[in-house]
């Protein structure tokens, strides 16, 4: 039974920093498994190993009320060995437990030995663990186990924490009841002092947040639940607000220090541009934005904004029309695109748009031309050049600019630090920056892995764009589905069909994509058909040119992999097929989506599926089949994924909270984030003897915690 915490003793100033190994019950060896297993190398690691969860010893189930609803129970019984089973490979010991009301079957596939060695027949243990069922029989498979000690009947009850642990330190009797042992050892060595306090008293006291010593204390032994409540509390808060200050620090200081061209005025490229060759009217939202990126470029700093919007929503417009802003204060303007196809696509949009103002145009990729590329070079070092639109070919060391002063990137993921980095540097100020991504992020997510950049949202389509009818069909349906896409194409339309191909290299996935390939060709037969076939297996050029002859009207179907997902762009696609749509997430099928309804046609997106679907599938699909918004199919792939998973947004250490979540705790977010605004606006330097403490401890963490610009 866990008692409460006596005054700690032995404690030093340094403690925290010991190593693992020295403290008591440890020793080298276990000290070794520790590191290499839970990364677990000081006193302060094991501080920050918290519990999964807590358990009540006064709460025992009896084996008879467990039923296929029960996912953990905690149960008390007599012991009892079967024979152990099976040879060296395959051996198995299985065990009885009985409380009187049932028996509930015990299972170890590994530590065998050291199970007979430690457990013994016919004494009472108190088991824990993850129901499952064998032949119909309620079983645990590798249960945490010990000797079963009824509670004290003094009236108090003990929450005792239980630690994630690996199966390897399991086998050697370092389950999560050992590790607690471990921390409860630690803070008989722990002072109040040796836990210093890192959040500002003023914002404590504030929020009611308790101090960070009790805090670490009541997370991992707490009396009752609201000791444990209010300890969560404090410190899942200490995560986001020191993620938000680190966050917030580094963009105000770019701000601060970071030197940028000066936008003065609105001249006349724009506005012959706005007034004359803008082919509709702005939305409200692209409206905002233009408002937002004239202020940041008219500052003198340089800006470092991100551009979110919903596909369709009209960011190449905006970035047209920052460009044409740097170019009426004589500055010149590059566009980045992730593929080739991508950037040919950008520079046959802006020439059509800016025909007839008089900016000059160039497109420069890896398939130009040695002639042209040396005009397009020589152009962008005499400035006669105004806008440059490119894949990677523009980062390359013979690319020269004589004033290059506004960077857009399109799908910055898809680009990696050093190589933006590269294209910052072609000027003697560094230019200033618009990163656009077509995923839209929520709000919470784009706080936290995007807090050093300032950001714009652009949540409005233009009008008159038709909304895509989004259906779900299955297997057996197949045949009418082939219909629908003929029709379309007697229409004069075109369709895709996409397989999700996730792993290129995966044969199976390969096979998978040929045998559907084949199943289209028998529905569509040549030459009254043509289809166009993309995977990543096929050589570049091969791909360029299969995807060039479908955006051409060359033929009706492109049969795909996920690689078409972003920037291809064919209005006259009016049908998009996803073949095993229950195995894309939500983010990426909203992505497949956004390829059609470019056009003025009706268009419409079929998730086809087996006829076996799971739970969370079926939850995706119907919340595809309801709403066209990014964003709210945005908040919901974070709920059902988490945001380690949505592409092009994980950044190192941004999102590696041990408690909190930005699902979960949106609140506590958005309070350390107006804390954290509110504390740097008034001492960006964290000199007030207020904020010393939290001064102290960002500067004892410098280098820990993995925090990199995005851009």
């Amino acid at each position: 039974m866990w008692q409460p915490i006596d005054e700690p003793i032995n404690a030093t100033a340094s403690i925290l920093a010991s190593p693992i190994e020295y403290l008591k019950g440890v020793g080298p060896l276990r000290g070794d498994m520790l590191k290499k297993e839970l990364d677990i190398h000081t006193f302060e690691d094991l501080l920050n190993h918290f519990p999964l969860r807590h358990i009540d010893k006064t709460k025992v189930s009896k084996i008879a009320d467990i039923n296929f609803q029960t996912e953990y129970v905690q149960v008390a019984g007599r012991l009892e060995f079967a024979p152990i089973m099976g040879d060296k490979k395959g051996r198995r010991l299985i065990a009885y437990l009985k409380d009187g009301t049932g028996v509930l079957e015990l299972a170890w596939f590994q530590g065998i030995n050291w199970v007979i060695k430690n457990f013994s027949e016919g004494n009472t243990y108190l088991v824990f663990g993850k129901v499952g069922f064998f032949n119909n029989r309620p079983q645990i498979v590798h249960p945490e186990i010990e000797l079963f000690v009824p509670a004290k009947a003094d009236g108090k009850n003990y929450l005792e924490p239980v630690y994630p642990s690996t199966e390897k330190l399991k086998v050697r009797g370092l389950n999560g009841r050992q590790m607690a042992k471990f921390t409860y050892q630690l803070f008989l060595q722990l002072q109040p002092k040796d836990i210093e306090e890192n959040i500002p008293e003023d914002v404590c006291n504030r929020l009611k947040l308790i101090k960070r010593n009790e805090a670490y204390r009541a997370v991992h032994f707490p009396q009752n639940n609201d000791e444990y409540e209010a300890a969560i509390k404090r410190l899942k808060f200490e995560e986001l607000f020191i993620a938000q200050v680190r966050m917030n620090l580094v963009r105000l200081q770019r701000h601060k220090a970071s030197h940028g061209v000066v936008f003065e005025k609105v001249g006349g490229y724009f506005n012959n541009f706005y007034n004359n060759h803008l082919p509709f009217q702005l939305t409200n939202a692209q409206k905002r934005v233009l408002k937002e990126i004239r202020q940041d470029t008219a500052r003198g700093h340089q800006m470092n904004r991100l551009l979110q919007g919903d596909v369709g929503s009209g960011k190449t417009i905006v970035a047209l029309l920052s460009m044409l802003l740097a170019a009426d204060n004589g500055y010149q303007s590059c566009l980045m695109a992730p593929t080739e196809i991508l950037a040919q696509q950008h520079y046959n949009g802006l020439t059509g748009l800016l025909k007839g103002t008089g900016i000059e145009l160039r497109l420069l990729t890896g398939s130009t031309k040695t002639k042209q590329r040396r005009e397009i070079l020589q152009g962008l070092l005499d400035d006669t050049i105004h806008f440059v639109v490119g894949t990677h070919a523009v980062i390359e060391d013979a690319v020269q600019f004589k004033n290059l002063g506004f960077v857009v990137v399109d799908e910055q993921h898809r680009f990696g630090v050093a190589q933006r980095a590269a294209l910052w540097k072609k000027a003697a100020i560094p230019p200033h920056i618009l990163v656009m991504t077509a995923t839209p992020i929520p709000r919470t997510l784009a706080m936290t892995a995007y807090g050093d950049l300032d950001y714009s949202v652009m949540d409005e389509l233009p009008p008159g764009r038709k909304p895509i009818t989004t259906v779900h069909r299955n297997e057996t349906q197949r045949f009418k589905v082939m219909e629908f896409i003929r029709d379309e194409i007697s229409k004069g339309r075109q369709a895709y069909i996409i397989y999700p191909l996730i792993e290129e290299s995966e044969k199976l996935s390969y096979e998978d994509l040929m045998q559907g390939y084949e199943q289209v060709k028998s529905y569509f037969p040549e030459p009254r058909y043509h289809i166009s076939m993309v995977h990543g297996r096929q050589p570049a050029d091969q791909k360029e040119t299969n995807m060039q002859r479908f955006v051409s009207g060359d033929t009706n179907i492109m049969v795909s992999t996920t690689v078409i997902e972003v920037g291809v762009n064919v209005p006259n696609a009016s049908v998009m097929v996803i073949e095993s749509s229950e195995k894309f997430g939500l983010s990426q099928l909203h992505q497949l989506r956004g390829r059609v309804g470019r056009g003025s046609d009706k268009s419409f997106c079929i998730l086809l599926t087996g006829s076996r679907v799971s739970v969370d599938a079926k939850e995706r699909i119907s919340i595809m089949c309801a709403t066209n918004d990014g964003f709210k199919i945005a908040e919901k792939d974070l709920e059902l994924r988490g945001p380690g998973e949505i592409e092009g947004t994980r950044q190192s250490g941004a999102l590696n909270f041990k408690l909190a979540s930005i699902v979960n705790d949106k609140e506590l977010l958005e309070m350390a984030r107006f804390e954290a605004e509110n504390l740097l606006e008034a001492d960006i330097d964290i000199n007030m003897a207020k904020n010393l403490p939290l001064k102290k401890y960002l500067q004892s963490r410098k280098g820990k915690a993995g925090w990199s610009k995005i851009s």
